[in-house]
């Protein structure tokens, strides 16, 4: 008989605190993404794959796991903005390129999480002319992202008015839209990101719109398309597996990513 595989030990990077009303149901991102990585790895139970540690790291420096503890980490999203250079997000870009070079460690964006591994390899991060995507919303697939998902377009929850402006040396576009041509990209083996959200549910979509509307950061236009939306068919628990098939395949860095 074989030997039961020893679960992947992937450290959640939690780049922000959830609203209060989403932070009591999930008890922060790094339960946010346990209940998205549940529905994805079922009928098997989560902790026969994964093992999630979880690691605040704003404004904590020392905070971060040690790379020889952890085999990937995954970059939550976050309200911040991943090309300011406050100290924790200068220090978040550092860790990142020093994940990105070990052989063994995979790295796994979300949204800012997405725009900061864009920044560690060497892609400016900026603040979109074309405004803000959110909710549910369609996204064009590459060649590649269709290769990967299986399908030609991907419904996913949006929140975000950054974007990385290219896709870096090395890496693969995965997907894009009209306002955002940067939707994700992919180094086989070794990093996989997307600009948008596969972790939020409409119930959290919908505290995030509601808040922000009632701050007047969101338009009453703007707050109801979001809301219109958000309930919609999204293909988060999809996109989960396909992270879990890249998490459990063998890391191969290339050669380009030993420049970073």
């Amino acid at each position: 008989m074989g030997s039961t595989p020893t679960p992947l030990r992937l450290a959640i990077l939690e780049a922000d605190t959830p609203l209060p009303g989403i932070d009591a149901r999930y008890k922060g991102y790094h339960g946010v993404f346990t209940h998205l990585f549940t529905r994805a790895a079922a009928p098997a139970p989560l902790s026969s794959l994964l093992t999630l540690s979880r690691h605040h790291v704003v404004d904590d420096v020392t905070a971060y796991p040690s790379l020889d503890a952890i085999d990937a980490v995954l970059i939550t999203g976050s309200k911040h903005s991943a090309f300011r250079d406050d100290e924790w997000i200068t220090a978040l870009v550092e860790f990142t390129r020093k994940a990105l070079i070990d052989l063994r460690i995979r790295v796994v964006g979300i949204c800012f999480g997405h725009q900061i591994v864009a920044r560690a390899m060497g892609v400016p991060v900026r603040r979109s002319d074309a405004g803000w995507e959110i909710s549910v919303t369609e996204t064009r697939l590459s060649e590649k992202g269709c290769e990967l998902f299986g399908k030609e377009t991907l419904k996913i929850q949006q929140m975000h008015r950054d974007q990385a402006l290219g896709v870096p040396a090395g890496a693969e576009l995965l997907a894009s839209t009209d306002k955002c041509p940067n939707h994700g990209f992919i180094v086989p083996g070794r990093v996989i990101t997307v600009q948008g959200h596969p972790e939020f549910t409409d119930d959290i979509m919908q505290e995030i719109l509601e808040t922000r509307h009632a701050t007047g950061l969101f338009s009453d236009d703007l707050f109801q398309s979001g809301m219109d939306r958000r309930a919609d068919e999204q293909d988060g628990v999809l996109m989960a597996r396909v992270f879990l098939k890249f998490l459990q395949e063998p890391p191969a860095p290339p050669p380009e990513l030993h420049k970073y």
